[in-house]
Parts: C-alpha cells; sequence; structure tokens
C-alpha cells in the first residue's frame, strides 16, 4: 500500500480512535442508565477532550451542562455516542450532519437483525443521511471503539487497562467485553479496539484494513460472524496478516450459530470450510472459541520480540516440580501431539548432563523431562531447564508447575523461587518460556505468580492443551512467515 494511501487512511480513522471531542446523546439524571454510563465511563478513561452530554430536557450531569441537541453545543464535535430508540435516530442525523459530526457511534439496536422490515428500512435511511451529510457512521448495534491512549472506554462500564500493542475487531460486543476481561486478567495489554455491530456503513474489513497499518498495533484479534463482501474480506485479512499477526475467530458455524448471526448482527455467513480456506489462504491464524483467541493473542504479545521468535518447532516439555511428573509428561506428549507440535529427543550429551543433575532412577529424561527426582530444589531445577536450553534440537521451553500441588509439600517463597528461576532464564537467553500454572486450591498464590511471569513477559495458561495449541499458532505463523519471506 503506498505511503499516501497510508497516511490518508490513518486520517480517516483519526475521529473514531483518537476523537477530540464527544457528544453522548441519550444521558439521563439517572445514572444507571446506559447513556449516563458511558458519559461517566468516558470521563473515568480521563479523556482529556470537550465533553458533551445530550438530552432534550438540558440540565446537568456529573457537574456538565446537558445540551438540548447536537446543535445547540457551542463546541465542534468529531465522535458522537447514542444510545437513544430507533425511531429518533433520523432527525439526531440531520442534526449531526448540520454541526459537521465526523462520526457516530449508534449503541442503539432494532434495524436489521430485528426481523421487521421497518428496521431494515431504517437501517438505509440512515446509510443514505450518513453520504449526504459527509460523516461515518459506526455500528449499529455495537459498543463501538475503543481506544486506551484516545481516551475511549469500551462500552458503558469500559475500564482503561494498561496501554499495549494488541487491537482487535469484533461483530460482537459481548465478544469484545469477554476478550477484555480474559486479556486484562492474563496481562494481555490492549491499543485499541472496534465493535461494529451491523457495519451498515463502516464493515470488518474497513476496520482490518485500518488494524494493518497502525503503527500503534502489532497483533490484531478479530470475531466475525460473517460478512457482506468475502472477496475483499479475504484481500484485507492477506494484506493485513503479511504485516502483523491475524488471529480470527469465525462463530456461527453450525446451523444454528449461523441462524443465531443473522438474528444478531444481520450477517450473511459461508460455510465452515470457505472461512477456514479463506483464513489459511490469507496468512491468518484461526481460532475457534473465545479461550484460543485470548491465548493466541497473549502469546503473540508476549513474544512478540524479534529475539523470541523461533529459530525451529523444537518443543521441550519440563514437569514434575513438587510431585512425580511422569502422569504429567504422558499427558503433556499427547496434548502436544493433538496440537501437531514436535517434540523431539534431546541429544546424548544433554540426557547425560540430566543424569547428573536429575539421577537416573525414577525420571523421565528424554522429551519430556520429569524434575520430580530433584526434590524440588531450586538450584537443581535452574540446572536442568538450562541444560534443556541449551540442546540445539530445542527451540522453545514449555514448563508445568502445579502451584495447588507444589504447596501441598512447600511454603510459597519456595515456589515464587522457582518462578523467579524461569524469569531469570528468560532474561538471559532467546529462547522463548511457556509455563502452565493450572488453577487450583491455592488460587490467591498461583494468580500471585501468575502476574509476576505476565510482566516479565512469560505467557502463561491453566492447561497443557491450550498452551500447545496458543505455541502452535505461533510457531506456524512465523515458520510461514519465514518460507514466504514475508
Amino acid at each position: 500500500m503506498p505511503k499516501t494511501s497510508q497516511q490518508d487512511l490513518l486520517q480517516r480513522f483519526q475521529p473514531i480512535f483518537y476523537p477530540k471531542s464527544i457528544a453522548v446523546v441519550g444521558v439521563s439524571q439517572n445514572t444507571l442508565k446506559v447513556g449516563s454510563s458511558w458519559f461517566k465511563a468516558i470521563i473515568d478513561m480521563g479523556f482529556t477532550g470537550p465533553l458533551y452530554p445530550v438530552n432534550p430536557h438540558g440540565g446537568k450531569l456529573l457537574g456538565y451542562r446537558v445540551y438540548p441537541n447536537l446543535r445547540s453545543i457551542p463546541g465542534d464535535v468529531d465522535y458522537v455516542v447514542v444510545s437513544i430508540p430507533r425511531d429518533n435516530v433520523p432527525a439526531l442525523l440531520d442534526d449531526a450532519a448540520a454541526k459537521g459530526v465526523k462520526a457516530v457511534h449508534f449503541f442503539t439496536a432494532g434495524f436489521s437483525e430485528s426481523s421487521d422490515a421497518y428496521g431494515a428500512e431504517l437501517e438505509k435511511k440512515l446509510v443514505e443521511k450518513a453520504r449526504q451529510g459527509g460523516f461515518r457512521v459506526v455500528g449499529v448495534n455495537c459498543l463501538g471503539a475503543y481506544s486506551v491512549e484516545g481516551g475511549l472506554p469500551y462500552g458503558p462500564v469500559g475500564r482503561k487497562g494498561k496501554l499495549g500493542s494488541v487491537s482487535f475487531v469484533t461483530q460482537s460486543g459481548g465478544i469484545g467485553e469477554k476478550l477484555t476481561e480474559l486479556g486484562t486478567a492474563r496481562g494481555l495489554y490492549f491499543n485499541k479496539g472496534i465493535s461494529f455491530g451491523n457495519g451498515i456503513d463502516l464493515d470488518g474489513p474497513d476496520y482490518l484494513e485500518y488494524l494493518a497499518v497502525d503503527p500503534k498495533t502489532e497483533i490484531i484479534g478479530a470475531y466475525f460472524e460473517g460478512t457482506r463482501n468475502g472477496d475483499r474480506l479475504a484481500e484485507i485479512i492477506t494484506k493485513a496478516a503479511r504485516a502483523k499477526p491475524v488471529v480470527v475467530w469465525k462463530a456461527g458455524r453450525t446451523d444454528i450459530g449461523a441462524a443465531a448471526a443473522r438474528s444478531h448482527t444481520g450477517s450473511l455467513a459461508a460455510s465452515p470450510a470457505v472461512w477456514s480456506t479463506l483464513i489459511k489462504q490469507a496468512g491468518a491464524i484461526e481460532v475457534h472459541n473465545i479461550e484460543d483467541l485470548s491465548d493466541a493473542l497473549l502469546i503473540f504479545q508476549m513474544l512478540q520480540r524479534p529475539q523470541n521468535k523461533p529459530q525451529g518447532n523444537g518443543i521441550a516439555v519440563i514437569g514434575g516440580m513438587a510431585d512425580g511428573g511422569g502422569g504429567i509428561s504422558v499427558s503433556a506428549s499427547d496434548a502436544c501431539a493433538d496440537a501437531r507440535l514436535n517434540i523431539p529427543q534431546l541429544t546424548k550429551e544433554t540426557r547425560d548432563k540430566l543424569i547428573d543433575i536429575i539421577g537416573h532412577v525414577g525420571s523421565i529424561l528424554r522429551n519430556p523431562v520429569d524434575v520430580s527426582q530433584t526434590g524440588s530444589n531450586p538450584d537443581r531445577i535452574r540446572q536442568a531447564a538450562q541444560a534443556v536450553l541449551d540442546d540445539p534440537n530445542i527451540d522453545l521451553l514449555l514448563v508445568q508447575q502445579d502451584i495447588g500441588v507444589f504447596l501441598r509439600y512447600f511454603p510459597f517463597e519456595v515456589a515464587r523461587t522457582v518462578n523467579n528461576i524461569f524469569i531469570d532464564l528468560k532474561n538471559k537467553q532467546h529462547k522463548p518460556l511457556v509455563l502452565v500454572l493450572p488453577p487450583g486450591t491455592h488460587e490467591a498464590e498461583r494468580v500471585q505468580l501468575e502476574q509476576d511471569l505476565a510482566r516479565a513477559y512469560i505467557p502463561v495458561f491453566p492447561s497443557m492443551e491450550r498452551a500447545a495449541r496458543a505455541i502452535k499458532s505461533f510457531t506456524q505463523y512465523w515458520q510461514r512467515r519465514s518460507s514466504t519471506g514475508d
């Protein structure tokens, strides 16, 4: 894409993700109502530009003057959030055109996703008015734009979160809410996001095209229920995946799911096989649920730095931190095999080192490696992990550390010492580390250790199966990029 075209694209979306001023239409004195909650959420995000609450009855809200309509606002308005009944929308758009608004986001629903013909006709009228008025429509029927840096919350109860490099585009506002909730809890840091709902003006491919050139976005997540233009979506996903990792979850893969998608956002859904082919040929990563979407985004964020990109696909697994690791080794092998990961044998030199460190009896030293015979001695665990990382057949180390089991035998400080070993190893060599910390009986302590690892940019997963699928996404993406020379 030519540089001028990129600049035009960035400029076009500036009022949506970085508005200079915002109006919220549909506020009331009841701060629990959606419009007022949205207005407060924008304040809580720290938005620094002019803010205008709008309600025909006027008054004051949270110390701000309430204006009766958009035309009465004294200053310019970039972005408008709308939460009013659908019958009042056409008149609002006339006001938006007269005011010179740049973008209007409709939380309001009841358009083509509904079963009545009136909703579909009203939707067409909205598009016509937007074209005539020279502004863009976000939605309808959506949570709209989210921008940590731009001061836009994700929805009326959105939280700011730590600024990061992950952005997302989603047809469903609820999926975006769950993604931000799961991600924030696990150290996934967002830059921006968009819930586009019916996408009557700007659709999914438009936002993807923008995120592909956005310099502040390094990883893109996407949730689709369908599309109005399959050829354009395929073209844009391909361009985006050449620039940065793109993780796509296509829902509505069953007949029942497709019917639900039509009633949710009015989408037309192609067959699952068509979508899978589109995503694969585009070079993007396909996932099938919210957990795998958040897992894939997490591993790319944590391991995105150039020194962490795997040179090959050899995975080593270490288990048995506190008790017998034989069962863990077998189940880990199955999980990795199901994900079609490469678990190579360690070299004889590495196995000899492990025998010296761990001993021969009661241990599995080929790969996966059972370190239970170390007696959970931190120094011996460090030596064993270092020996495995030094093996030329290994490109990534996957460690299972069951905190609930560990704390049955040892105090928390020993668990933290072992945890810090992996943080130190990650900082002192280039091969990526991934940890599995299954939930259990000591959840508060487990979360504390997970947060320590997240701050060190080590991805943590709740099960070996989820870790294996995320590693597969990560390694396959970079292998594909290497093979195509992108």
